[in-house]
């Protein structure tokens, strides 16, 4: 990648928590291969990154839509998706999003109902997601792609469960476990990104067939927009 610093952290990323940092280093580990596959797939020279400033989106949204009034967010404030987001570079120095990857899990009651305690309420998770979603959503107006996808699992993601509902109004009401890319629409009004959510644990061959998908995708999507000949190359 062109990024070693990213490729390192992608490498070496941790966090506190126990199940999210399995879940997360089974997530980096899936990106960190599709990343690789693409490069050797396409020639491409691709850069990981595992933020997005806030500042750099409002500074492209002001250049593309100088007529609308945007805020100014703190210095350091960031979108950290779990999976980090990779990039096609393309020869004018710009980047372009190829893979955006959350992993979200939610649900303790099984493992309580076997501990004899009482169910808890349920977790916020698809709440933080659709926060995410709308920023990076955000970020990506005018790319023509969302090429964002979630992974969700627990217990709270079960069948029939209300919180599928809320996973699937993030979702913009489209079906879970498919992948969306591409507006849909008269006007392209549904961009909605990619939703992964059951109860069973997804295993990383899963997720990396999921990933590698969307990144092929996006990847012919950008050789159709830009030409072959404008994307930086090893």
């Amino acid at each position: 990648m062109a990024n070693k610093d990213g490729l390192r952290k992608l490498r070496d990323k941790t966090v506190i928590n126990k199940t999210s940092k399995k879940q997360e280093t089974v997530l980096l580990e899936a990106v960190k291969h599709v990343a690789v596959t693409i490069e050797k797939q396409f020639g491409l020279n691709l850069q990981w990154e595992d933020k997005w400033l806030l500042k750099d989106v409002v500074i492209h949204l002001r250049k593309h839509y100088p007529s609308v009034e945007f805020f100014d967010p703190l210095e350091n404030s960031s979108m950290k998706p779990d999976g980090g987001i990779l990039y096609l570079l393309h020869k004018d120095g710009s980047k372009h999003p190829i893979l955006i990857a959350e992993r979200k899990n939610q649900g303790t009651n099984d493992l309580r109902k076997l501990e004899g305690k009482k169910k808890q309420a349920k977790g916020n998770a698809v709440e933080r997601l659709g926060k995410n979603v709308i920023g990076l959503k955000t970020a990506m107006t005018g790319e023509g792609i969302f090429p964002f996808v979630c992974f969700g699992d627990g217990c709270d993601f079960e069948d029939k469960s209300s919180i599928l509902d809320r996973v699937i109004t993030v979702a913009m009401f489209g079906h879970l476990r498919k992948i969306y890319l591409v507006p849909e629409g008269p006007s392209g009004e549904f961009l909605r990104g990619s939703y992964f959510f059951r109860s069973e644990a997804w295993k990383s061959p899963e997720i990396v067939k999921v990933l590698e998908d969307i990144a092929t995708r996006s990847v012919h999507f950008y050789i159709s927009k830009f030409g072959d000949d404008k994307l930086l190359r090893k």
